[in-house]
């Protein structure tokens, strides 16, 4: 899950629920999904057996296939969160129709009650998206349940920090992981920087806060692996504000320390206070922690002219609101009285790709590519498991606001 989640579930009042058309939902846990036997057959493990008919058994009758929303809708902490994914889902869901039944499946967040969960949609259900948070992936892995294609909205605890083109080690077959994944932002901006910087250092800032942990150590391994020098720096943090000391004597030894780099594995409000005192000539890249706004919003108020030619990723949704594939959705609706979290935005579009990847799943499609709103992605299902990658939006700061390199001339 995104690292400043815990940040954007607080806000559960922001979101307006949106609910599911009637007739896509089963809500009561008694109620039996039916498996569906109206696509062709694949060889993939991935799709049950049940889910298979020939394509000249056209005398069958055609039931109806059933995907499991499972998601901890009554858990304080995540409930905003949840609710974004929910409305993304309904979103995409409405504007590509099919002959899929939705099954809401709400939980906590207590991994024991989110296993619970999934086992309630693996029973009523052909297909399972979710789980939403990291100890409720891990749940469902170690106790051994998942028999049926399920797609992970977040890795597990313990995914580590593997190529996200290949299924992390450990992870049953029948498992797709497509989360928005901190760590694989952040091996995509080593390889970026690496690429425009071939022969520099690189210092990888980041606080004690777990997220930026994560995302500075999957950068500073994936710049070794380009045979490139990397150095973790540690700063003390206070209510999220950065020491401003020892920013001096990072500095300082950045002075006698060139050719240089920074990876910024810190919020947009840490990255401005290292920007002010670094300078705009230090080469300076991030993640899409780095972007506060969200374009429906006026950001003339909030611009962060500091953070001018730092360069991020970020989802489409985030940055190309005029892109055909990100257009043809209505934005996520918030209360009038609330303001806009890029963090829920993003979450919005991860429940209307995630539709979409089930969708493709639910057909049988084992090698499929989607242009998402959460950037371009890709799926190949085989014998070893679900492969997924996900390419993100490369973006910089101009005149304090976040715009595609595209678009910058």
């Amino acid at each position: 899950m995104f690292g400043r989640l815990a940040k954007a579930a607080l806000l559960g009042s922001l979101l307006i629920g949106l609910c599911l058309p009637a007739r896509a939902i089963t809500t009561t846990p008694e109620t039996d999904a039916e498996a569906s036997d109206a696509v062709s057959v694949t060889p993939a493990a991935f799709i049950p057996s049940d889910a298979i008919r020939l394509a000249d058994d056209s005398a069958i009758p055609r039931k109806q296939l059933s995907i499991a929303l499972l998601l901890p809708t009554r858990s304080e902490a995540l409930r905003a969160a949840a609710e974004a994914v929910r409305a993304g889902f309904q979103a995409a869901y409405e504007h590509e129709y099919d002959t899929i039944a939705i099954n809401i499946i709400e939980t906590g967040d207590a991994p024991q009650d989110i296993l619970a969960g999934y086992r309630t949609a693996n029973a009523q259900s052909d297909i399972i998206v979710g789980p939403l948070s990291r100890s409720g992936v891990a749940a469902i892995v170690q106790a051994g349940v998942i028999d049926k294609p399920t797609v992970a909205l977040t890795p597990p605890d313990n995914a580590g920090t593997s190529d996200s083109a290949s299924p992390p080690a450990g992870l049953p077959p029948h498992l797709l992981v497509m989360g928005l994944s901190i760590e694989d932002e952040a091996r995509q901006v080593a390889n970026w920087a690496s690429r425009e910087h071939p022969h520099a250092k690189a210092l990888v800032i980041f606080t004690k806060t777990a997220w930026q942990r994560r995302a500075g150590k999957a950068f500073e391994l994936q710049w070794q692996q380009q045979g490139l020098e990397a150095e973790m720096i540690e700063l003390p943090s206070n209510d999220g504000f950065l020491n401003g000391r020892i920013l001096l004597q990072l500095k300082k030894q950045m002075q006698n320390d060139t050719p240089m780099v920074l990876f910024l594995a810190l919020d947009a409000v840490q990255a401005r206070q290292v920007r002010s005192l670094m300078g705009k000539h230090v080469v300076q890249y991030g993640t899409s922690q780095l972007n506060p706004f969200v374009p429906s919003a006026t950001v003339s108020d909030d611009r962060m002219n500091e953070l001018d030619g730092t360069r991020l990723l970020d989802i489409p949704w985030q940055l190309q609101p005029d892109h055909p594939a990100v257009m043809i959705y209505p934005r996520l609706v918030v209360e009038a009285d609330r303001k806009p979290d890029a963090d829920l935005e993003r979450l919005y579009a991860l429940g209307i790709d995630a539709y979409r990847v089930a969708r493709e799943i639910a057909a049988q499609h084992t090698h499929f590519e989607l242009d998402g709103v959460t950037g371009k992605l890709s799926v190949r299902i085989d014998k070893e498991g679900a492969h997924f990658a996900r390419s993100a939006q490369q973006a910089v700061y101009r005149d304090g606001g976040v715009m595609p390199t595209e678009d910058v001339r």
